[in-house]
């Protein structure tokens, strides 16, 4: 008999705390969604078994010099901007390595099928184009042209494109997946299912968190710690694919 009571105790012990996980997640998840619907980052670490990386994502459209800043002195890494894939048909945006004549063009990176990586552009009001205001600048135009593309699809083309920004530049541009998340479950992917969890412009901006001693991606439990003394959500991919696929 006492045995069947502590088996039934051990039990309801795992299902409370199952709960309690199942609370902490949602709560996380709110969190991020709303702190992206106010044009605030989030932290997202992908997959341990992927890029294992970390990355500080913010909506396209809220970023200024000041976000710019933000990324590259307190993640990093490289400074992108994802577009949904519809967004990169009417910009006649390819993939990077589709266009590539050159022995050395190859895309086949060890954590998925392709990488992302389409054309680096300035907005042509840009001088260099490095500053973090010229980046803001053209981050800013880049999530003006995909709402564009989303409120009249047939009304922007890659001449449109070409009038306002030119490449080679010193933002890069990621193309999302044709399904999201469906398709992969990338920074580029998620960054663009957030946005698209709060009705913003199809385009988000993710930066790689590297670890200053190191030199190598910042382990998740540090980075957690990080968005904890910053007061940014913390969320894992995986989560966020469950909630937003």
């Amino acid at each position: 008999m006492r045995a069947d009571v502590e088996a039934e105790s051990d039990e309801d012990a795992a299902a409370s705390e199952r709960d309690d996980a199942n609370v902490d997640t949602d709560e996380a998840i709110e969190r991020a969604i709303e702190a992206f619907r106010a044009g605030e980052p989030v932290c997202v670490h992908d997959f341990a078994d992927r890029e294992g990386e970390t990355d500080v994502i913010y909506p396209a459209s809220a970023v200024d010099a000041e976000a710019v800043a933000h990324m590259r002195n307190d993640a990093g890494g490289l400074v992108c901007v994802a577009i949904a894939d519809h967004v990169a048909d009417a910009f006649g945006l390819p993939f990077l390595a589709d266009v590539l004549e050159h022995p050395a063009a190859e895309d086949t990176p060890a954590y998925d099928e392709r990488s992302s990586f389409s054309l680096p552009v300035n907005h042509r009001d840009t001088f260099t184009g490095i500053t973090d205001d010229d980046r803001a600048h053209t981050i800013a135009a880049l999530a003006d042209a995909a709402a564009a593309v989303d409120r009249d699809p047939a009304g922007y083309t890659p001449e449109s494109f070409a009038a306002e920004f030119r490449s080679p530049g010193h933002v890069n541009v990621l193309r999302g997946a044709r399904n999201g998340l469906a398709d992969r479950v990338g920074h580029t992917e998620l960054g663009l299912a957030l946005a698209d969890a709060v009705d913003d412009a199809p385009a988000a901006v993710v930066c790689e968190m590297l670890d200053d001693e190191t030199g190598a991606a910042l382990p998740p439990a540090d980075a957690a710690a990080y968005a904890a003394r910053h007061g940014i959500p913390y969320v894992e991919g995986a989560d966020l694919v469950a909630a937003l696929r």
